[in-house]
């Protein structure tokens, strides 16, 4: 009588090693769809960029871009390409030669660099001053500077053009300047900030005799150089890109601004030339560009530092 072969009991360690076998397994598989789904989702981030770009940078880059097309190549309608077919510089030879471009920005550049030593100066001071307790009329002037953003500069304008007058700045760059020396919105980003550093560092320099001067000075500012990026970025960009007031206040246009030439040559009686317009706005945009290409970094930081108290 014959017998079938029995095969002998797995010992443990054969059934440990099978059941490290399969786990490895497992976690092969786990790890080949997780890396498909971050794929599939790195794949749709990407994708979800690309649009957002097109959407914000396209209609200002594209139109830009007929700023170096040839003279007589068609800007707009029938004929037109979104990139010049020939590209040349001629545009912007002629808005030199013709226009009084360099002094525009001269004096765009004069009320721009006031402008953003005073609010970066005023505003550290004033936001330094809101952040301290202790002192009457503390929260009475921060109402008064929060309700300074209530009404819109268009509301205000025609008095403080009065003002300009009476004081004989009239048709003059520091008249342009003193109305926007400082700034509400700056005043409260530089008191966020100053409200963000710990009260702990303070304690521990009044324990070491700092005084008020010294505190502010090495300990304080230090710490809000983002937000102080931050106030003179904007700062900036605000002077730089003002018209409505330079319009008001500079006749003589030997003192106007970068954005007063500009419209002067869209309402030119020659007529407009499309190329030209766009590279005058492409010789505004670059300073801008420039600045914050530098200035990102410290930008950004800012936001997140002085963003969070208000």
């Amino acid at each position: 009588m014959s017998t079938a072969p029995q095969t002998a009991p797995a010992s443990a360690g054969e059934r440990f090693a099978s059941w490290r076998k399969e786990r490895r397994l497992e976690r092969q598989s786990r790890n080949v769809a997780s890396r498909q789904m971050r794929g599939g989702a790195l794949v749709a981030r990407y994708v979800l960029l690309v649009v957002v770009a097109i959407v914000l940078v396209g209609p200002l880059v594209l139109p830009l871009m007929a700023a170096f097309k040839a003279p007589g190549e068609s800007v707009f309608g029938q004929g037109a390409t979104i990139l010049p077919q020939t590209w040349s510089l001629d545009s912007f030879v002629v808005l030199f030669e013709r226009t009084n471009i360099l002094g525009s920005i001269r004096n765009s550049a004069i009320i721009a660099a006031l402008t953003v030593t005073s609010n970066v100066v005023l505003s550290c001071i004033g936001g330094y001053m809101l952040s301290r307790r202790g002192w009457t009329g503390r929260n009475v002037m921060y109402f008064v500077v929060l309700s300074a953003m209530i009404f819109p500069f268009e509301s205000i304008m025609l008095s403080l053009f009065k003002m300009m007058v009476q004081l004989d700045l009239y048709n003059t760059l520091p008249g342009v300047w003193m109305v926007a020396m400082i700034g509400p919105f700056q005043i409260l980003m530089m008191r966020a900030a100053f409200m963000g550093i710990p009260d702990e560092i303070e304690d521990a320099a009044l324990i070491d005799g700092a005084g008020e001067l010294r505190r502010f000075w090495s300990i304080f500012l230090p710490q809000v150089r983002g937000t102080l990026t931050v106030v003179g970025l904007t700062s900036f960009i605000g002077a730089w890109s003002d018209f409505i007031f330079p319009l008001l206040m500079l006749p003589d246009p030997n003192k106007q601004t970068l954005m007063l030439t500009l419209t002067a040559i869209q309402n030119s009686p020659q007529g407009v030339t499309y190329q030209l317009v766009l590279a005058g706005a492409v010789v505004a945009m670059v300073p801008v560009v420039l600045v914050f290409a530098f200035s990102q970094k410290f930008f950004f930081r800012g936001i997140e530092d002085g963003g969070l108290k208000f």
